[in-house]
């Protein structure tokens, strides 16, 4: 039993080992994603896409022709954006909008990540804020 276990750990974890990115054009994308593109960028044309052919659930990088870079889960969610003139408005939630307009004023969300319990933006002024599951800042770094 404990052979089979260890036969079959090998085959996945040398499957995971050959996953590569792939180009994609729009059209492969998943139908939330070229939504998300289309809502937030529009008329902007995409520099290149490629999916990250992970077995199990690959995501999809996105970069568009104005720097802006947006990856997906394999659902078309959003991931994480990095968005060097400003992630737009509407995309992050707004608790954590206001949290940043109320205590750093001048400064803007660049980058923006989703992760399982938490969210990470990253400022104009280098700042780096980690937000918990209920919008509360749990960790702050510059």
């Amino acid at each position: 039993m404990k052979r089979m276990f260890l036969i079959i750990a090998v085959v996945f974890v040398s499957m995971a080992c050959v996953a590569e990115d792939r180009p994609v054009t729009v059209e492969q994308l998943p139908v939330v994603a070229k939504d998300f593109i289309n809502v937030n960028y529009p008329g902007e044309k995409m520099s290149y896409a490629f999916v990250d052919d992970d077995i199990i659930k690959p995501d999809y990088t996105v970069r568009l022709a104005n720097g802006v870079e947006i990856v997906f889960e394999h659902d078309g969610s959003l991931e994480k954006i990095t968005a060097p003139g400003g992630v737009p408005e509407g995309v992050v939630p707004v608790q954590i909008a206001d949290y940043v307009k109320s205590y750093y004023p001048d400064a803007s969300i660049v980058e923006y990540e989703i992760g399982r319990k938490e969210f990470e933006v990253k400022l104009t002024n280098r700042l780096e804020l980690k937000f918990n599951s209920k919008f509360r800042v749990v960790e702050l770094d510059d």
